[in-house]
């Protein structure tokens, strides 16, 4: 079975500007996701979705022809995941435990039953800007919650830091508040005379348990620059990443930037065939 996963920040639920009026762009969001026909869609920033009876999700759900889940989020801005029901049937599982107390976007878990010795477990995330050791706990977080149905898992979003590898940022767009929680710290002292270096520790930390990045993983297959383009103003910091068995399913790896005035990230999109999953090395949580 061939499954499209898209991944988009929506930028203030594609329903207000940088300074909170209103500003609707979800018809240049929606016609930037139905482009790749996605079986998945994994949303970050959705505010304002569950106002007025869930009038934005309901919305989306319409456009898009999905079904659609929101996450509880202590910021407001929180993460939204929608699926295809004729794809991938009705969901067996969506689990949000404790994600609104440890996490300041929060996040949840959808699991379905796709044929695999134990359920596809999926989860749409948000890591916290302002600060990468938070970071971290978050992204150990979400990686121990998105196994909790076993080995096989995808966490997509916006990990807001760079990737595990690739190029540098560019500096010289990078905010000084981006500036201060994406690079490693150093003397002050010497900062003139050295390059800032990026904190790729959040991207480790996802690999530490296990989380392939798929972009970077299909890079070091091609040696395809186009799949390191970055996705926000200045890094990659958009990412999808599978658990090892969903590795060998990685058809492909699209960036998603047209219409350009839908987001101020590109969005993602990801294939998987789900039968070149590795399902030889099954395990159980405990």
């Amino acid at each position: 079975m061939i499954v499209t996963i898209a991944v988009q920040n929506l930028k203030r639920g594609g329903l207000f500007d940088a300074d909170g009026g209103r500003e609707d762009r979800w018809p240049q969001l929606a016609k930037r996701i139905t482009a790749v026909d996605p079986d998945l869609t994994l949303l970050q920033e959705a505010e304002g979705w569950a106002d007025a009876g869930h009038r934005q999700l309901v919305r989306a759900e319409h456009d898009l022809g999905m079904d659609g889940l929101l996450a509880p989020s202590r910021s407001g801005r929180g993460t939204a995941l929608l699926y295809r029901r004729e794809t991938l049937g009705r969901r067996i599982a969506w689990n949000t435990d404790y994600t609104d107390t440890e996490t300041h976007h929060g996040f949840g878990v959808a699991g379905f039953d796709v044929g695999l010795p134990a359920p596809l477990a999926v989860a749409s995330v948000h890591l916290t800007p302002y600060s990468a050791d938070k970071a971290l706990a978050e992204a150990d977080f979400a990686a121990s919650r998105a196994y909790r149905h076993g080995p096989y898992c995808i966490l997509g979003g916006d990990i807001n830091y760079a990737p595990p590898a690739g190029p540098d940022p560019a500096w010289d767009r990078m905010r000084p508040y981006n500036r201060g929680a994406r690079t490693i710290l150093t003397d002050p002292a010497l900062r003139q005379q050295n390059a800032p270096v990026p904190d790729r520790r959040v991207a480790w930390k996802l690999s530490a348990n296990g989380l392939i990045d798929t972009a970077w993983h299909l890079y070091q297959q091609t040696a395809d620059d186009t799949l390191l383009r970055r996705t926000g103003n200045d890094d990659r910091i958009d990412q999808l990443w599978v658990s090892a068995p969903l590795a060998p399913a990685v058809v492909s790896y699209t960036l998603l930037d047209t219409p350009d005035d839908a987001s101020d990230h590109h969005g993602l999109a990801v294939v998987l065939d789900t039968d070149l999953i590795d399902t030889g090395q099954h395990w159980t949580y405990r």
